[in-house]
């Protein structure tokens, strides 16, 4: 803990001197902006109704090869696309809106992803497509998701029985966001990913911070951290796989990382990691983000909550001009 604390001083302290002197951070605010946040309220969805129906869904027969649907030209609202037994894709470089109960959802290019829960994966299982990068954000139990009714977690037991080794390619990097809990941690290194015959490579950290310059809580503070973790690794190489190795090495991932940002006024919102990994992953590799909240250019999302942030409210359109 003690070395993890000293890292993070260090490393966010030259990171805003530097954010500082490009004008991205702004001392003379001296408040916390982020704790006034809890004050302002979020888009009211209307695909919560489609996301609780995502929970309740029956399993899939696996006998079945459920169709891709693609979004194209003429698709511009969303009646009858299946958005729970079919991936649902945007094969076009560019974004494309869709009308769904009422409410206008971008969707990026080349993306795809699947509205559904856990025990619903077959559609993506079937998709037919190997992951270079895996994204994972379990909800991780913890007290205040018991207490609530309102969210669901899901046990060590069951984080284990998702079928990720079938959706990784040779060399596959996987990253996962844990808590700050040591229990949970401890269970990613040590029992998930020899699971799934992982090699732990790296752990990093998500460092938050106000406009200010400010960490959102303090770092001593025994109860909630100003920072997130991820821990790293990679699928094991086996003999077949070394053989056909892309002549591209790719970059050496290394052992700690800091990123320094701060958050998004939406809860448990994480900044997006594509550039971040690009480098330590060979050309044009394919993304998977799993328990997904919004969608990706390029990648593929699942989740029972995977179009959330994808309201077209969330978004400010920009001149290109």
């Amino acid at each position: 803990i003690a070395q993890v604390k000293e890292r993070i001083l260090n490393g966010t302290r030259c990171l805003l001197q530097g954010g500082t002197k490009m004008g991205f951070l702004h001392p003379s605010l001296g408040e916390d902006e982020y704790q006034s946040k809890a004050a302002v309220g979020v888009i009211n969805s209307g695909l919560t109704e489609l996301c609780e129906m995502a929970k309740q869904l029956p399993l899939v027969n696996e006998d079945l090869q459920p169709s891709v649907q693609v979004i194209t030209k003429e698709t511009s609202s969303a009646p009858d696309l299946d958005l729970f037994t079919c991936v649902t894709e945007n094969s076009m470089n560019y974004a494309r809106t869709l009308t769904l109960m009422g409410r206008k959802y971008l969707i990026p290019p080349l993306s795809s992803f699947l509205l559904s829960d856990v025990s619903c994966m077959e559609p993506l299982l079937n998709y037919n497509k190997k992951y270079d990068i895996i994204i994972l954000d379990p909800p991780w139990e913890n007290k205040s998701v018991k207490r609530s009714s309102r969210y669901s977690f899901l046990h060590h037991w069951e984080i284990k029985q998702i079928p990720v080794p079938a959706l990784m390619a040779p060399g596959c990097l996987i990253v996962i966001w844990v808590t700050n809990r040591q229990k949970h941690l401890r269970f990613v290194k040590e029992e998930l990913y020899p699971h799934w015959s992982v090699e732990v490579l790296a752990e990093w950290h998500w460092v938050k911070i106000t406009k200010s310059g400010e960490f959102v809580f303090p770092l001593e503070s025994p109860h909630r951290k100003p920072y997130e973790i991820l821990v790293l690794g990679r699928v094991k190489e086996t003999s077949e796989s070394l053989k056909r190795k892309s002549e591209v090495e790719s970059v050496p991932v290394p052992d700690h990382k800091l990123i320094v940002s701060i958050p998004s006024i939406l809860h448990s919102h994480k900044p997006p990691l594509t550039e971040i990994l690009a480098e330590y992953v060979k050309p044009e590799a394919k993304g998977l983000e799993l328990f997904a909240r919004s969608l990706q250019p390029g990648w593929t999302s699942w989740g029972n909550e995977v179009l959330k942030f994808q309201e077209v409210d969330y978004f400010t359109a920009m001149n290109t001009k």
